[in-house]
């Protein structure tokens, strides 16, 4: 294992072994990095994630009816569907939009169908676990359950986790905003494959909110969120560089084009009846922007942190170099 990587299951079994030691001997404990660095500061570093391996695929589906949209994107993937992602036994987190206190109907969250269908076939691929989770703005609790999404996923063998403090982990995040400690959702270092599920929204600092920015719900809210907000744009980054999602799949359903990212009125929202999906987090970022460009009046090039992203190597601007399938139901 190159110096630097620590692979998610030896990452939580060394965090939670560090915590076990302190908590019974009430002094600073040590963490052992893979290169053999002895650090005092009670904080795994060095965590990093490695997506799965494969061609850059881009898949762009429309209609009216978001499960069968979301069925038939996830479907093209190839031969085996989302299996092309998930491999049986695997475990996977998917981490939608469930940041407010909001109906469906106001789009400030992701679609519960899109979500479903998600955790659905994640399931039928042979997925040993399923979780959703998100950290959200409001009271978790009551975001899941005015989102829809826990009644949607009601039926089906997932573990929704509406995070409280001890559901998160420490991490040296190492980034160049994001540089001090943050406690980063155990869920999303435990599992194999990361599937993030934004959706696509205007916001009021970032202009827009998708795949990347849907990161921040991966963070504890201690200490405040809204420090990233002093350079945001740098953060998105940061964050996009630590999540290395295995897949996005963007909902842009019913998209809130005015006064994001907090669904205030339904006269904010229009129906874009589309979800797409991409291994490249910068691509499907990139074609939101340029989906919701008349609404919004911004552009993708103007979207800071899509050029920021695409300069760090994470991925692509130009999404149609990437030979997009377009499918409609």
């Amino acid at each position: 294992m190159p110096k630097e990587q620590i692979n998610r299951r030896i990452f939580v079994k060394r965090a939670a072994a560090a915590t076990t030691l302190a908590v019974a001997s009430g002094t600073i404990y040590c963490v052992l990095r893979d290169d053999g660095v002895s650090l005092a500061d009670g904080v795994v570093p060095g965590y990093k994630r490695q997506p799965a391996q494969g061609e850059k695929r881009f898949i762009i589906g429309r209609g009216s009816d978001p499960s069968a949209v979301t069925t038939m994107v996830l479907n093209a993937l190839g031969d085996k569907g989302i299996g092309e992602i998930v491999a049986k036994g695997e475990s996977v987190l998917i981490k939608p939009n469930v940041g407010w206190d909001s109906s469906p109907r106001m789009a400030a969250n992701t679609n519960p169908d899109v979500v479903r269908e998600v955790a659905r076939l994640c399931l039928d691929a042979g997925a040993s676990r399923v979780v959703v989770s998100d950290n959200s703005c409001s009271d978790p609790d009551r975001c899941f359950d005015r989102s829809g999404i826990r009644k949607a996923l009601k039926e089906l063998d997932v573990e929704i986790v509406a995070p409280g403090e001890t559901d998160f982990v420490p991490v040296d995040m190492r980034g160049k905003v994001v540089r001090q400690q943050w406690k980063v959702l155990r869920a999303f270092l435990e599992c194999d494959r990361v599937i993030n599920v934004p959706v696509a929204k205007h916001h009021s600092a970032a202009r827009l909110t998708m795949g990347m920015k849907n990161w921040y719900g991966i963070l504890s809210s201690s200490p405040s969120r809204g420090k990233l907000h002093q350079k945001m744009d740098e953060g998105i980054v940061d964050l996009a560089r630590f999540a290395l999602p295995d897949l996005t799949v963007l909902d842009a359903t019913r998209v809130i084009f005015r006064n994001g990212p907090r669904g205030d009125s339904i006269a904010n929202t229009r129906e874009l009846n589309t979800v797409a999906v991409s291994n490249d987090p910068v691509a499907i970022d990139a074609f939101g922007a340029e989906l919701m460009a008349d609404l919004t009046k911004t552009r993708p090039e103007e979207v800071g942190y899509i050029a920021l992203a695409e300069a760090e190597g994470l991925g692509t601007s130009d999404y149609r170099s990437l030979e997009p399938v377009e499918l409609e139901v």
